[in-house]
């Protein structure tokens, strides 16, 4: 019989022989796109529009098509997931809506995207006549990612010392007074975290996009939230399924640039989270 401290010491062995091994892959993964695609960056593939000519092609509609959807899906997500985590923590107690709402928000967060496009089609861009727009696309991916920003947000807020609470109404504050002026600004840093978190699934996801009529070629770039879009992730789909060698390259590059988006927006999130955990240990 193998005693428990062995077992231990084995399943130690083997998460760090799988942690060891996805790291190397993720290393010559990384290490292959950046010599296919290192070089092909440059100021004209930035700012270049897409074309048939994999020399001449660029991601200029595909860049700003993805700040458009972060901007956008910002917009709609923060708030109305803020929103939802302060009633949840602070006002819906053990009521049925509450109850209701949380077990819905577990379920959302365990649905694959892809149905989230299917919805959006259905609803957002026929029911609505909104069009496979920017619009429908940012309140597609907002669905998504709210679970996230309403956890996130509620943990953060959970995480605020209740002595600040007790202070604030001693003083004769109302709740929501308390929540706006001494809650919220104690717990912003993890609400930010967790927005940016939900940010970066987002610039990554492509299945709901397409699902939802964002265009793998788009020779324009957008100026309204109803104008036609494309994406990174489906650029690179696009450029992928290619029989070319050049495009293939063109892929690595914009893989690159995807990469450092995600990178940028996970380490503004991190740093973003030690600062808020450093500011409550302070204060408790």
């Amino acid at each position: 019989m193998i005693s428990n401290k062995t077992k231990d010491k084995l399943f130690q062995y083997w998460a760090l022989s799988c942690t060891v091994l996805g790291l190397v892959l993720l290393s010559i993964f990384i290490g292959n796109i950046l010599l296919d695609g290192l070089h092909r960056i440059d100021w004209n593939f930035l700012t270049a529009l897409p074309s048939r000519r994999a020399e001449k092609a660029g991601i200029y509609t595909a860049m700003l098509g993805t700040v458009w959807i972060l901007v956008l899906t910002a917009m709609i997500a923060f708030p109305l997931g803020v929103a939802t985590a302060i009633f949840l923590e602070e006002y819906g107690g053990q009521s049925r809506l509450s109850k209701l709402l949380e077990i819905n928000i577990s379920n959302l967060a365990g649905v694959p995207s892809v149905i989230y496009g299917l919805l959006g089609l259905e609803v957002f861009a026929r029911a609505l006549k909104l069009g496979p727009s920017l619009l429908t696309g940012s309140i597609t991916l907002s669905l998504l990612v709210l679970p996230i920003v309403i956890v996130s947000t509620r943990e953060a807020i959970k995480a605020v010392p209740g002595s600040l609470r007790e202070a604030s109404y001693a003083l004769g504050a109302t709740q929501w007074q308390t929540i706006w002026n001494q809650v919220l600004p104690a717990s912003y840093g993890g609400i930010l975290t967790g927005v940016i978190l939900a940010l970066s699934r987002a610039v990554g996801e492509a299945a709901p996009l397409i699902v939802v009529g964002a265009l793998a070629y788009v020779p324009f770039a957008p100026t309204t939230p109803m104008d036609e879009f494309t994406v990174l992730p489906i650029q690179i789909f696009n450029w992928v399924s290619r029989p070319q060698h050049s495009f293939s390259i063109n892929a690595s590059a914009a893989i690159i640039i995807l990469l450092l988006i995600t990178f940028l927006m996970n380490g503004i999130a991190v740093y973003m989270r030690n600062k808020w955990q450093n500011k409550l240990k302070i204060k408790s």
